[in-house]
């Protein structure tokens, strides 16, 4: 898989193509992008997907709180590991947002000969969201390629989307989280200094450095793998306030207690990958009552995660 931020730096022939944000590459995300692949492999040819950094709601509606699943180079490696050949991040701008739909198309066409626009029933782009469905066919058969609309992947409580995933995590229903993605929630961040605090009581943690527009679970102790250096391990992790200890709230930390592990990892990439929401984040009236608390989350992370498969490594 090849990943660039241009489409002037793409020379193809002939590709199959799929436009969008694929924010978190989800289930419904993972139909789609299957259907480009399969296709664009049996016709022998390449298989490319646009999409966009930042996202497009940060530029169109002003939105500045956390909002992504994944980073540009997740989503390009998740895409790659689906089997798409090209993936191309263009930088959401005013520039690029104000441009027609035919103006963006005739770019992309010049680019890589798009022979087959692989795209959902709901899918527009362009200025106004001018270029839907119907224009897009009318385009195709002006500019030689033709259009194929997926359906999307529905569960029982409704079609899987990213904004549903980001809700489901607010509301720390990770198990429907985690079921919308296909996979496991995961997270990436770098290990920073804390207070010490987790290794005076016995339970040392890597307090994680993480993007700041990056979606978290919600407040909460969570079972997890923790990536690092391409191995798995198992952890503890808390995400919240420290109410037993934080007088004035600041804002949520990430904090990983790894199981069986005594290294020295500050600077060091790793990636978490969430299995199961063990409680709520909660304020204890002692130390004591905490630690006993911490000992309990340990031993059912344990069972846990004996029984939680890994995702494929997704590099930190």
């Amino acid at each position: 898989m090849r990943h660039s931020t241009t489409l002037e730096s793409v020379h193809l022939q002939g590709a199959w193509v799929s436009i969008g944000i694929f924010d978190g590459v989800h289930a419904g995300h993972q139909q789609l992008i299957r259907h480009l692949t399969n296709g664009a492999s049996s016709a022998g040819l390449p298989s490319v997907v646009v999409t966009f950094h930042p996202h497009p709601a940060a530029i169109l509606k002003g939105r500045t709180d956390a909002i992504i699943l994944t980073n540009p180079e997740e989503r390009a490696v998740l895409l790659g590991m689906l089997g798409v050949d090209q993936v191309i991040t263009l930088p959401f701008t005013a520039s690029l947002a104000a441009e027609t739909a035919e103006t963006f198309i005739r770019r992309l066409v010049d680019a890589v000969e798009m022979k087959r626009l692989v795209v959902g029933p709901n899918f527009a782009l362009g200025r106004n969201r001018s270029g839907d469905i119907p224009t897009l066919k009318e385009l195709g058969a002006r500019l030689g390629f033709t259009v194929d609309v997926v359906e999307p992947v529905v569960l029982e409580s409704g079609i899987i989307s990213s904004s549903r995933i980001r809700k489901a995590l607010g509301e720390g229903n990770l198990v429907e989280a985690n079921r919308m993605l296909g996979r496991m929630v995961s997270i990436p961040g770098v290990v920073i200094h804390g207070d010490g605090r987790g290794r005076g009581l016995g339970f040392p943690t890597a307090n994680l450095a993480l993007e700041p527009d990056r979606i978290l679970p919600a407040n909460g102790v969570y079972a997890t793998w923790v990536w690092l250096e391409g191995k798995a391990y198992r952890a503890v992790t808390n995400i919240g306030l420290r109410p037993t200890f934080e007088n004035t709230p600041p804002q949520p930390r990430v904090e990983a207690h790894l199981l069986n592990f005594d290294r020295d990892i500050y600077g060091c990439p790793l990636r978490l990958e969430f299995a199961a929401r063990l409680r709520p984040e909660q304020r204890f009236h002692s130390v004591d009552a905490l630690l006993a608390q911490i000992h309990q989350d340990v031993l059912v992370a344990r069972e846990v995660l004996t029984h939680a498969p890994q995702s494929p490594d997704i590099p930190a």
